[in-house]
């Protein structure tokens, strides 16, 4: 009967998956303060913008975006697609994994960089939306 009583709890629970990022799917997703349409507006989030999920409750997802802040958005505004967002004034995307390599590119923060591999150690190979591919140091971007 115990077994039975906690198997409805946590069927009955809204999901936590913290530490699970997804990106803005759509050109522009509206963030609530609350789980509804008739509730707040709090921003506007565009497309490929990375967020932390918090929890999910039916067709909605509380995340956390890179300035800490909590929100609603509707799941189907969410993509799989795994992003990064640059946190630091300019970041260095290096050709290989490593501080000596030559430059691939450079990205102002903000630019939300898609996540091609973790690894190796510090680093994180990132793409560009177009196409420009190369290394970031996990310490200046957001959503890993």
């Amino acid at each position: 009967m115990r077994r039975f009583l906690i198997l409805l709890l946590l069927i009955a629970s809204p999901a936590v998956a913290a530490g699970e990022f997804r990106s803005i799917a759509d050109s522009a997703a509206l963030m609530y303060d609350a789980p509804s349409v008739k509730a707040n507006k709090l921003y506007v989030a565009s497309r490929y913008y990375p967020v932390e999920v918090i929890v999910q409750l039916d067709n909605w997802i509380k995340v956390r975006d890179v300035a800490g802040d909590l929100a609603w958005v509707q799941k189907k505004d969410l993509s799989d697609m795994r992003t990064v967002v640059v946190t630091v004034p300019l970041a260095d995307v290096r050709q290989q994994a490593d501080d000596a390599a030559p430059l691939a590119f450079q990205a102002r923060q903000g630019v939300a960089l898609e996540i091609l591999e973790l690894g190796p150690g510090p680093w994180v190979k990132v793409r560009l939306l177009n196409g420009q591919t190369g290394y970031v140091r996990a310490d200046q971007v957001w959503g890993l």
